[in-house]
């Protein structure tokens, strides 16, 4: 979600997931043939707030380099539930204001289906040799490419590392630590949990670090299992007794970026965009203080959710050939390489990540690279704003003990099933 969708090096894309409208059917014939797609001319890139203040310099080497192709930037707000209502709205009107549009992972299939983004095929298609696997499949619907991979995302365990000598590598090591946030009068563990979509990445991630499984390789909604029962009770469990502050239920990825940064937590679940930030912010009581690690999972390193953006075409942009030079420069090297100096957003070249002089400057760069590859998507579904507002309702109320766990799945499980028109 801002977007919004891995601190384990400093590279991980500022994520963050997001909450979809309702999905129609639809086919991929979307305005990808005719005169814009060889058409040139200034253009429009519409991304979510940039809180690392990289985009406005990106937007400068490009127009210096493009003089009669200059791009205008327009940034939404941090939201995004907002950023992409937006989207929807402009898609609808069918607004050839709106060029070139920062997509989270879970929105490509939705827009996809509804024709309002250009498939990247023929005149149109974009190299992806040397992408990371799951960003290229993640920016696929139908067995077409219909975005670029601009940034990766997992999430990360950060930690104080003045306080923790060794991080965790399970979640009964990491409960085992809360003695220690106790003895520091800080909260032990806290990730974003107010009910958007920050709340389906964690509410799965914890699902599935039990065993479950959203749905199955078909599609199909698996959520009312005993394993993901488990996952909900241990989040609730240890918000009960304090172990996850009170105040975490209100979380999203700022605010528990700013506990983290006050001292006020000992553990954080975010993702990799805070490392930059909590480095060098000048209000940042942490620097120097902290380390990352992977989330834990029952017997080693857990699972996280994936993330990520990517940057699509409209279908109604009438310079598309300039949108697709565009979508090559944003997943250069070059920019890639500069977003996570600056950024901290994950890069989707896979030889970044070994490249030994990033690794030497970023040691966390090879342990970055195996979270992402071993990172769970979010279902990939057209119905993808009814699946999360079914998962985030019932996460949410179990969390608080509003309702039991194996009650919360059940419902979860009932949701999604009608979500999917089932």
């Amino acid at each position: 979600m801002h977007k919004r969708r891995t601190l384990m090096v400093m590279a991980g894309a500022v994520s963050v997931a997001v909450s979809v409208a309702a999905c129609g059917g639809g086919g991929s014939s979307s305005g990808s043939s005719g005169s814009a797609d060889n058409a040139r001319g200034p253009i429009t890139y519409v991304q979510g707030k940039d809180n690392s203040n990289v985009l406005a310099p990106q937007a400068a080497r490009w127009n210096a380099a493009h003089p009669t192709e200059k791009v205008t930037v327009k940034e939404q707000s941090d939201q995004a539930d907002q950023q992409h209502s937006d989207l929807v709205q402009h898609f609808q009107a069918k607004d050839s204001g709106y060029d070139v549009v920062s997509v989270d992972v879970v929105w490509t299939a939705e827009f996809a289906a509804k024709g309002w983004l250009t498939p990247l095929t023929g005149k149109l298609a974009l190299p992806t040799t040397g992408f990371l696997a799951p960003t290229v499949k993640a920016a696929t619907y139908n067995n077409t490419l219909f975005a670029a991979p601009t940034s990766s995302d997992g999430g990360l365990l950060y930690y104080r590392s003045d306080l923790v000598k060794t991080p965790p590598k399970t979640i009964d090591e990491m409960w085992s630590m809360c003695s220690i946030a106790k003895a520091h009068n800080m909260g032990c563990f806290a990730g974003q949990f107010a009910k958007y979509e920050g709340l389906t990445c964690n509410a799965t991630e914890w699902m599935n670090a039990y065993g479950a499984k959203m749905v199955d390789s078909a599609g199909k909604p698996t959520a009312d299992s005993p394993e993901a029962a488990k996952g909900l009770q241990a989040l609730a469990d240890h918000y009960k007794n304090g172990d996850i502050p009170k105040e975490a239920i209100t979380y999203q990825e700022e605010q528990s970026r700013a506990a983290f940064q006050s001292g006020k937590l000992l553990f954080l679940r975010n993702w990799p965009y805070v490392y930059n930030l909590a480095s060098t912010d000048a209000s940042s009581q942490v620097k120097g203080k902290f380390a990352v690690a992977p989330l834990p999972g029952l017997t080693g390193p857990g699972t996280s959710t994936l993330g990520g953006h990517m940057a699509a075409i409209s279908a109604y942009s009438k310079h598309k050939a300039t949108a697709l030079d565009f979508l090559k420069f944003l997943t250069s090297p070059a920019e890639q390489k500069t977003n996570m100096e600056k950024a901290s957003l994950a890069p989707v070249i896979e030889s970044i990540y070994t490249d030994p002089a990033l690794v030497s400057k970023y040691p966390y760069l090879p342990v970055l690279l195996t979270s992402i590859k071993n990172a769970v998507s979010r279902p990939v579904t057209p119905f993808y704003p009814g699946i999360t507002s079914a998962i985030q309702e019932n996460a949410y109320a179990a969390i608080q003990g509003q309702k039991s766990p194996q009650q919360a799945v059940k419902d979860m499980q009932a949701a999604m099933v009608a979500a999917s028109g089932g």
